[in-house]
């Protein structure tokens, strides 16, 4: 409940417990808390959603800049804003407008999605040329065109986890200053022990499918490096879209898919023609 004066200017709130559990005759300013957290009409929605996500809120009072109170924001209003802003998150991932809708006209729908389409081409034509400077060590082991998929994939993987991770911190304001260079170190550890664990495994895979040691470790070397190029670049295009005034989330997976596909290619392709042929 909020308290306000003769002139409806908010001077604090009294949680129900306290009401509850005060002697009935006591004054209510003795059961009042005067640090409540308000908010302004015309404050940004997602601020406040931050705001009550931090602090643990149920409602707060909406005052205007006289201090007088005119309204209150709830709980349940604030899960509906974080849930839309979710929605468009994974739809701005993904490349897609945030007007794309289930059932939206075709022709709209197409042509949201034609920006981050036509990128996504030119991307893909980049790593096949990357696939294309290789030719002839593909054509001298076989194997390699099997096997160059499992590289690319776990990479985008790997990228992927770490990317959400950072895309909801940003969100949050949970990553400030120094903090990014923190967040890029740790991902930088936590890749390469990952690449270590399952580029061993991916090299076994490898030698017992194939009989070829030399192989195996290559294998092995492209995993563990594709993953820490993937883990610097979940964190880096995030924080770059952001520190460049633009959503981190708008296009990210395109941009990310691309730099694990091409450096994938080229790391084992290109530790292939050093060490195998």
């Amino acid at each position: 409940m909020f308290v306000i004066d003769s002139r409806h200017v908010l001077r604090g709130a009294v949680p129900l417990q306290a009401l509850l559990l005060r002697d009935p005759s006591s004054p209510l300013v003795s059961a009042m808390s005067d640090d409540t957290i308000g908010f302004g009409p015309r404050q940004n929605a997602s601020d406040a959603a931050k705001a009550f996500e931090r602090y643990d809120l149920v409602s707060a009072p909406v005052v205007d800049d006289r201090g007088k109170i005119v309204g209150r924001l709830t709980v349940d209003t604030v899960m509906d804003i974080l849930r839309d802003e979710s929605n468009l998150r994974a739809l701005k991932r993904a490349g897609l407008s945030g007007d794309e809708d289930l059932f939206a006209a075709p022709w709209d729908s197409a042509r949201n999605r034609w920006p981050w389409l036509a990128i996504n081409l030119v991307t893909a034509f980049v790593a096949s040329r990357v696939i294309g400077q290789f030719e002839n060590t593909i054509r001298g082991l076989a194997a390699l065109a099997a096997l160059l998929p499992i590289v690319a994939s776990i990479g985008g993987n790997t990228g992927n986890q770490t990317m959400a991770l950072v895309i909801r911190a940003l969100a949050v304001d949970q990553i400030q200053g120094a903090g990014a260079w923190r967040l890029m170190s740790k991902e930088f550890i936590v890749s390469l022990m990952n690449g270590c664990v399952w580029g061993l495994l991916v090299g076994l895979f490898a030698l017992v499918l194939y009989s070829n040691l030399a192989l195996g470790a290559v294998m092995s070397g492209a995993v563990v490096l594709n993953l820490v190029v993937a883990g610097l670049a979940g964190v880096a295009i995030p924080l770059g879209l952001h520190a460049a005034g633009r959503d981190p989330a708008h296009g990210s997976s395109v941009l990310l898919t691309f730099i694990t596909d091409a450096m994938g290619f080229f790391l084992f392709l290109g530790l292939a023609s050093v060490f195998l042929l």
